[in-house]
C-alpha cells in the first residue's frame, strides 16, 4: 500500500514537471515557432518526456493489483480419549 502510494507521487511529480516546462516551452509560439515546430521541439526534451513516465508511473499505482496476504493459523489439536 505505502509502496503504491509513493509512486503514486513520484509519478505525479513527475508530471508536474513536465507539464510545467510544457507551459513554459509555450514561449517559443510568441517568436515565431509554427505549432509543428513547438511539438518537434517538445518531443525532443527530456523535461518532457518525463510527462510520459510519470502518467505511466500513475497508472500502474492505481490499477496495480496488490498482494494479497493470507495468514494461516496452525492448530495443534490433540485428541484425548
Amino acid at each position: 500500500m505505502i509502496s503504491r502510494f509513493f509512486l503514486f507521487l513520484l509519478g505525479l511529480s513527475l508530471m508536474i514537471i513536465g507539464f510545467t516546462f510544457m507551459i513554459i516551452y509555450l514561449n517559443l509560439l510568441s517568436f515565431g515557432y509554427s505549432i509543428g515546430e513547438y511539438l518537434v521541439y517538445i518531443m525532443t526534451r527530456i523535461e518532457c518526456i518525463i510527462v510520459i513516465v510519470g502518467l505511466i508511473m500513475v497508472i500502474l499505482s492505481l490499477f496495480r493489483k496488490e498482494k494479497k496476504h493470507v495468514k494461516r493459523i496452525r492448530h495443534n489439536f490433540k485428541f484425548i480419549r
